[in-house]
């Protein structure tokens, strides 16, 4: 049997009851949500895809055809240009998801907001 007199044992997380659990000690989404991780990845994806208003096909699981690249492959870019293309991407990504809160939220009133002075 368990027992310590120790102050932490008054807590109830040192409880024997409490004590033995494996994994996270918080309450995971599955619990409260009942989804799983990919019920919540599809979730996040129709709601990005409404957003920018297109249609929320089925994705293809052969659309990408996977092959190593031999070094000196003209086709491939330097990796200065592919890092600088992905950083691009991301920027207008961004720029187009707060175009499209911006709407949906009316105008922006923030005070914080950096504007010339």
């Amino acid at each position: 049997m368990f027992e310590d007199s120790s102050a932490e044992a008054s807590q109830p997380g040192h409880t024997p009851d409490h004590l033995g659990y494996a994994g996270r000690r918080v309450l995971v989404s599955r619990k409260w949500s009942n989804k799983t991780l990919t019920e919540h990845k599809q979730d996040r994806r129709t709601w990005v895809l409404e957003a920018l208003g297109l249609p929320d096909e089925p994705v293809d699981p052969h659309r990408y055809v996977w092959r190593p690249v031999k070094p000196g492959d003209p086709d491939l870019a330097p990796i200065g240009v592919r890092l600088l293309r992905s950083v691009h991407d991301r920027q207008r990504w961004r720029n187009h998801m707060n175009q499209l809160q911006a709407l949906g939220d009316g105008p922006n009133l923030s005070a914080t907001d950096a504007r010339a002075a």
